[in-house]
């Protein structure tokens, strides 16, 4: 059974990088083998939304999310990671804390039922 994760991540505030962050994501632009490892890695899909220098993933996760995958390909995730790191500014500012910010879910609709207006 499939489960839908989020995550946070600002973006450095310059309207320049932005645009390049942009266009390093545009269909057909990320690396092949980027793309065959986020889905070796149990994604079943993913969409990044942005406003202002603030970015939103959310995900469609496998069961048993995340799997390790094949040395090769996170050999070339990690050459991505790091040509998107001039990009990027952690929300967290633990050393320690992951680049992406695991969003926790504070408020479902469907969970609403009986109230109205």
């Amino acid at each position: 059974m499939a489960r839908r994760v989020c995550f946070a991540l600002d973006l450095v505030d310059d309207a320049d990088l932005i645009a390049a962050y942009e266009a390093a994501h545009a269909a057909g632009q990320v690396w092949p083998e980027v793309i065959a490892g986020i889905r070796q890695g149990g994604y079943r899909d993913m969409e990044i939304w942005r406003v202002a220098d603030r970015l939103f993933m959310i995900a469609e996760v496998e069961a048993d999310w995340p799997r390790p995958i094949d040395p090769a390909l996170a050999a070339v995730d990690l050459r991505w990671q790091q040509a998107m790191d001039r990009f990027q500014t952690r929300i967290l500012s633990q050393p320690d804390a992951p680049k992406w910010a695991p969003m926790q879910r504070i408020f479902a609709l469907n969970e609403q039922q009986g109230q109205t207006t």
